[in-house]
């Protein structure tokens, strides 16, 4: 028991460390078992309406690490887990980005943020954590997802397949008016789920979402959709292979806006199998079908 309204939790790769925190606060505790490591912040600057960002993950040579903002909302640290040394000192030159649901790949080689611009207009930005580790300045830049790679609409969730493919939601064109897609083929259209390499540099996939995604995790080639209620789309179609209308969820879109439309709290089994999902009187357990790898596409 802290004494404290915290609301929301991540777990580090090793299960070892975890954060709670306040979705909509500025406070957090990082923890070892049940021993507070050491209290978290984040600046106040309109923490009530956009998403705390902070992740744990692991680089890829194992050591765990704590990615947040805890000086400046445009600013990205990168944390020694273990040891609280601050691996990202170095000059800084941020643009004026209100980062949100920072995400490390599961290879421990990028951070995705899928935050937002003041407008307000949702984005996302993926950066190269091992070049940040020597060049702090690469997390104040684009990144490797360039914004000409989607057009005219919000990017509402993003979440990582793997440790090189990236699955995108937009949302609806701020062009009501405007066709799909027509004038920009290479770039992410309105109401498309796109699958993005940042090796490559490209999409190697886009299609078509019916529905708002929510919040997105990613499993395998599929993605668990959190609008409404639980989905299991594939990430190269958006074809819905499943879904479980009776566990209701609430309607949340992107990282910032609307403060009483919480973000579904729901955890994915590691091997993919279980989806654990909070309901008002008790937790949900949905089995989630067998994932099938698709190939590459061009």
């Amino acid at each position: 028991m802290y004494a404290y309204p915290f609301d929301r939790a991540v777990v580090s790769p090793s299960g070892r460390y975890a954060v709670v925190y306040t979705e909509r606060g500025t406070k957090a505790l990082l923890l070892d078992g049940q021993r507070i490591v050491r209290e978290l912040d984040r600046s106040h600057y309109h923490a009530k309406d956009f998403d705390y960002p902070l992740a744990l993950g692991s680089l890829a040579d194992g050591r765990e690490v704590l990615a947040h903002c805890p000086d400046a909302h445009e600013v990205i640290e990168v944390e020694d887990v273990a040891t609280g040394e601050r691996l990202t000192r170095g000059e800084r030159t941020p643009m004026d980005v209100l980062h949100s649901r920072l995400a490390v790949s599961p290879d421990g080689t990028r951070l995705l943020s899928a935050g937002w611009l003041w407008s307000p207009f949702g984005i996302a930005r993926v950066y190269d954590l091992e070049q940040a580790l020597t060049e702090p300045a690469v997390l104040d830049d684009e990144g490797l997802l360039p914004s000409t790679s989607w057009r005219d609409a919000e990017i509402d969730a993003a979440c990582w397949l793997d440790g090189d493919r990236l699955v995108v939601a937009a949302g609806e064109d701020e062009d009501e008016d405007g066709e799909d897609g027509e004038d920009e083929p290479a770039a992410l259209g309105p109401r498309q789920l796109g699958v993005w390499s940042p090796s490559e540099r490209r999409w190697l996939h886009r299609s078509r979402l019916e529905i708002p995604a929510g919040t997105l995790i990613g499993r395998g080639d599929d993605v668990v959709a959190l609008y409404a209620h639980p989905r299991l789309i594939e990430a190269a179609t958006g074809t819905v292979l499943a879904e479980w209308p009776e566990v209701g969820l609430s309607p949340r879109v992107g990282s910032y806006g609307v403060r009483h439309v919480p973000t579904a709290v729901v955890a994915l089994h590691p091997d993919g199998s279980r989806l654990a999902v909070a309901q008002p009187d008790g937790i949900a357990i949905i089995s989630l079908p067998r994932p099938v790898s698709l190939p590459r596409r061009a």
